[in-house]
C-alpha cells in the first residue's frame, strides 16, 4: 500500500509539474484562406500540436528540434509573454487575426493583432507559420503515400524545396515516410531519389 501511495504521489507531482511547464500558442483566423483557421501550441519540451479546428482530438502531434524551441521561448521572453499590445495600428490589408498566448501554471496572457511592426513578433509568427506549413506538408505526404502514388513526387518536391529554403521543421517526423518512399519501387524513380536525398540530409544534421 505504501508503494502504491508513493507511486500515486509521484504521478500527481509529475502531472502538477507538467501543468506548470510553459507553453506558447499561436492561432490565425483568416476566412477565405486555406486553411481558414489553424492553431499551434509548443510546450517547453518541444512537444507540439497543430490543429485546423478547435477540437483537441483533431490535433496532429509533432516533436520540434530543441534549438527551435529555445529560440521561440527566448522570443516570447523578449515580448514579455504577450502582456503588451503588438498591433501596429497602421492601415494595412487584412492579413488574418493572429493570437499569441503564454501559459505557465497560473500565469496566462495573450495579445491579438493583424499586423505588427515588432521584429520579435514577426520572427515568432514566422516560426509558427513554419511549423504549420511543415505539418501540413507532412500530412500531404502521408495521404499521398497511402492513396496517390503519382502525387508522392509533388509532395516530396515540396519537402525538398522547404528543406533547401530552411523552412522545414519537425524533421524527425518526416524520416520514416521519406525512407518508405525511397525504398519502395511502387513510387516513381524521381520521387524515390528525392526522398532519399532529403532523408540523408536530415540524418546528417547535427543533433541539437
Amino acid at each position: 500500500m505504501k508503494l502504491k501511495a508513493a507511486l500515486l504521489t509521484a504521478v500527481l507531482a509529475a502531472a502538477a509539474w507538467a501543468s506548470d511547464s510553459p507553453r506558447i500558442s499561436f492561432s490565425k483566423s483568416f476566412p477565405g484562406s486555406v486553411p481558414a483557421y489553424f492553431a499551434v501550441t509548443v510546450e517547453s519540451t518541444g512537444a507540439t500540436s497543430y490543429n485546423e479546428s478547435e477540437d483537441a482530438d483533431n490535433a496532429e502531434k509533432i516533436q520540434l528540434e530543441s534549438g527551435l524551441v529555445t529560440e521561440m521561448f527566448e522570443l516570447a521572453d523578449r515580448l514579455e509573454h504577450f502582456k503588451k499590445p503588438l498591433e501596429s495600428g497602421l492601415k494595412v490589408a487584412n492579413m488574418g487575426e493572429k493570437t499569441l498566448r503564454w501559459e505557465a501554471g497560473g500565469d496566462r496572457s495573450q495579445t491579438k493583432f493583424n499586423y505588427s511592426t515588432n521584429e520579435d513578433a514577426k520572427l515568432l509568427s514566422d516560426r509558427f507559420e513554419r511549423i504549420a506549413e511543415s505539418t501540413r506538408t507532412l500530412l500531404e505526404l502521408r495521404r499521398a503515400a497511402r492513396h496517390d502514388r503519382l502525387g508522392v513526387n509533388a509532395s516530396v518536391l515540396k519537402i525538398q524545396s522547404m528543406w533547401n529554403n530552411k523552412r522545414l521543421v519537425g524533421t524527425a517526423q518526416f524520416l520514416p515516410l521519406l525512407e518508405q518512399v525511397a525504398n519502395d519501387e511502387a513510387y516513381i524513380h524521381m520521387a524515390r531519389e528525392r526522398a532519399a536525398q532529403v532523408a540523408d540530409a536530415i540524418r546528417a544534421m547535427p543533433s541539437k
